[in-house]
């Protein structure tokens, strides 16, 4: 069953995929690979020779909008950036279960069809759990791993998901208006402004896709045993969904090469775009340490 209401909902998000890249200025390759699960588009980019970086874009929203997050990456890395199947995108729009290692077992047959053996990745959010659940699956594949904002770690508390992101959810069903979109992301900007793109991407995934209200499952120590390529977390200060002091705290109990837990100060769930740089230069500063070894 398709995760898109009709056909005509499905082009509509696929030409605003298309509007986000072209806006990116970025040289992107566009390839289709097989999985178990389905086609998987793939976004590449960056010098063909360079160390291969694969990075999983955020729940329901499209690949574009995170790929613009690593655009000073892109000098060094091959950047292999697959639209997540099932989320909206050109994937194949069949919804997996993050309750259990089909997330895994999709991000490994997807580095089949690349022909990547092994890999860095970088994810964020949604993304990030499905990389914890890859990491539970096939370790051997991930050489090293930056966890941003992070799903599949800690839950969202209650209390967010409650009153900041289902009753507003539930509202601006009953009765859509902008303004009550804005009251659904707000929790995840906290005083920053909400770019166009975003609040039209997800008024559109709103109107016309089956929204995944459920995040990965969080992982245990014991279902990390055999991963112990190094790790990098980063945090955000503000984060209403992942509380930094949660994910800082529960990061050490499950990762066996833990090279540092990050706070990005004075950011919400969503990065502001003055954060980008120096995050960029942390990641890049932690994937060309000795503990990477390309």
């Amino acid at each position: 069953m398709s995760i898109y209401r009709t056909p005509e909902g499905q082009a509509t998000i696929h030409a605003i995929y298309d509007r986000q890249l072209a806006a990116l200025s970025i040289e992107t390759e566009s390839r289709m690979v097989s999985t178990r699960f389905g086609e998987t588009h793939v976004l590449v980019a960056g010098p063909p020779s360079a160390p291969p970086l694969v990075l999983l874009h955020g729940g329901n929203t499209t690949n574009p909008t995170t790929l613009a997050w690593v655009r000073p990456l892109l000098k060094k890395y091959r950047v292999y950036a697959p639209d997540t199947i099932g989320h909206p995108g050109k994937s194949m729009p069949v919804r997996l279960s993050p309750r259990n290692n089909s997330y895994g077992e999709w991000v490994a047959d997807t580095l089949d069809g690349l022909g990547l053996s092994q890999a860095a990745f970088m994810a964020g959010s949604y993304g990030a759990g499905i990389l914890l659940r890859a990491a539970v699956v096939a370790p051997e594949r991930i050489s090293a791993a930056v966890v941003m904002i992070p799903s599949g770690l800690v839950s969202i508390p209650w209390r967010t998901m409650l009153f900041d992101l289902l009753i507003p959810l539930i509202l601006y069903k009953l009765a859509p208006s902008r303004e009550r979109l804005i009251r659904i992301l707000r929790p995840m900007f906290v005083g920053e402004p909400i770019a166009e793109d975003v609040l039209e991407i997800t008024e559109a995934v709103f109107r016309h896709v089956q929204v995944e209200a459920e995040m990965p499952r969080n992982v245990t120590k014991d279902e990390l045993a055999r991963f112990t390529a190094p790790v990098l977390v980063l945090a955000a200060e503000k984060d209403r969904l992942f509380p930094a002091p949660r994910v800082l705290a529960r990061a050490p109990q499950v990762f066996q090469n833990l090279v540092a837990g990050e706070v990005i100060k004075d950011s919400p769930h969503f990065i502001p775009e003055r954060h980008l740089p120096a995050l960029n230069e942390r990641i890049d500063r932690f994937l060309s340490s000795q503990a990477y070894k390309i």
